[in-house]
């Protein structure tokens, strides 16, 4: 009988100890053998956005050959979207690929490898619905506050009258927040 004890890291072996005993007739012992295997493992240090390191950790590594990174524990853990080689003179290097299906790495890494890994944060939900709402109200609040009286043009058009869909309003409040927000970035990718 064999038992594998995934903390211990230990593999034992139970034999009835027949030959051993001088009474054949007495209750058979079992003997106890412990063997030691090592689970191989590599040192991660993880950066988010490029700074940090934010943690170092050990990570055993899965696969059938013992070779391959367990990306998808790393993505749930620290709640990233994606994982990057990391230098920090260079900064970010290409993606880390993994198996959709069982979430280990595509490339095999060595046993006691030190790796360096940028990670970048899944975009909350909230924070850009919240930025759009507080706009919207904001700009609101403006024109209350700063027209006394809705000017002729405005009475004359669809917007005056109500036939406007407020729908499409916000669709273009959400549209301008998002262009802004990748326009910003765009300028300060090539500002560098």
């Amino acid at each position: 009988m064999m038992e594998l004890k995934n903390q211990g890291e230990e593999i034992e072996e139970l034999k009835a100890a027949k030959d051993s005993l001088p009474n054949p007739s007495a209750n058979p012992e079992p003997i106890r053998r412990t063997v030691r295997t090592k689970v191989p493992e590599i040192e991660v240090q993880l950066y988010r956005c490029g700074k940090g390191p934010i943690a170092t950790f050990r990570s055993s590594l899965g696969g059938w050959d013992q070779n391959l990174l367990e990306v998808q524990e790393i993505l749930d853990k620290y709640g990233f979207k994606s994982l990057y080689a990391f230098n920090p003179s260079s900064g970010r290097g290409v993606p880390i690929r993994f198996n959709p299906r069982n979430g280990r790495s595509i490339l095999s890494y060595a046993d006691g490898s030190v790796i360096l890994v940028d990670g970048e944060p899944k975009d909350p939900l909230v924070k850009p619905i919240t930025k759009t709402l507080l706009g919207v109200l904001l700009v609101a609040i403006l024109i209350s506050v700063f027209v006394k009286e809705t000017p002729q043009w405005l009475k004359n058009s669809k917007l005056g009258t109500g036939m406007f869909p407020p729908w499409v309003l916000a669709c273009a409040v959400v549209v301008f927040v998002r262009m802004r927000k990748r326009t910003r970035d765009l300028l300060k990718k090539y500002r560098s």
